[in-house]
């Protein structure tokens, strides 16, 4: 604490991270909280005087109560997704996605059973069908890991991406459907109104919700819109 005495610094803040706060009964959550405290601790016997002392991630915030202290640090849940969904889901934690993927269909088609969908054909038809195309693809951050798993909300029914997700476009089928080019095609939003979440593209994609949302590049546009996720689409 020298340097502070002698006007050299001010020691504004004292913080850590939590590495499984997301598992509230994890041996660590209890050993880093009380690792944290003692630290503090010993700085204030030493004459620190922090403005901020915070530990809690998103997960600490709603897991572990006593790693609040002065401030925390939201991350995921303002993107109103849970960060511990093995053990809450956004809606028991109180929170609203406010994030939506949208894109038009710019292409219905009809094809016969035993079509093959996309690169390498790992998707064909089991029957005669019809196909939307949707210009989003791993280039925007739509994850290619989902091929012929990501869920895709059109004609309000939720459908599946028909095999590999390409870097322009992915492919819908649409179960014989016939939804119009221009209709909107929702890759995740706000599950209360219907579409598919980003934790449900986690789960096609095998990784969790932070990855998918922080993914989406920047020739995706975005709109920022008033009042709840999905009131309203430009």
């Amino acid at each position: 604490m020298r340097l502070q005495s002698d006007g050299v610094l001010a020691l504004t803040g004292l913080f850590s991270h939590l590495a499984c706060a997301d598992a509230p009964g994890d041996p660590s959550v209890a050993a880093q909280l009380q690792g944290f405290t003692e630290a503090v601790a010993v700085a204030r016997a030493r004459g620190a005087d922090p403005e901020l002392v915070h530990l809690a991630n998103s997960a600490g915030v709603f897991g572990v109560p006593g790693s609040r202290f002065d401030a925390v640090r939201p991350g995921i849940s303002l993107y109103g997704l849970s960060p511990m969904p093995a053990v809450h889901t956004a809606t028991e934690l109180g929170l609203r996605p406010a994030m939506t993927l949208v894109g038009r269909l710019a292409l219905v088609k009809d094809v016969p059973a035993g079509q093959g969908i996309s690169y390498g054909l790992t998707y064909r038809t089991s029957r005669a069908t019809t196909l939307g195309l949707v210009p989003l693809g791993y280039g925007d951050g739509v994850p290619r890991s989902a091929s012929s798993a990501g869920p895709v909300l059109v004609a309000g029914r939720v459908r599946r991406v028909a095999g590999r997700v390409c870097m322009d476009q992915l492919v819908v089928d649409l179960d014989g459907d016939r939804p119009d080019a221009g209709d909107l095609a929702v890759l995740f939003g706000d599950g209360a109104t219907g579409a598919p979440t980003a934790q449900d593209w986690a789960a096609a994609a095998e990784t969790i919700s932070y990855e998918i949302v922080t993914r989406i590049g920047a020739r995706v546009p975005r709109v920022y819109l008033p009042g709840p996720a999905g009131q309203e689409v430009r």
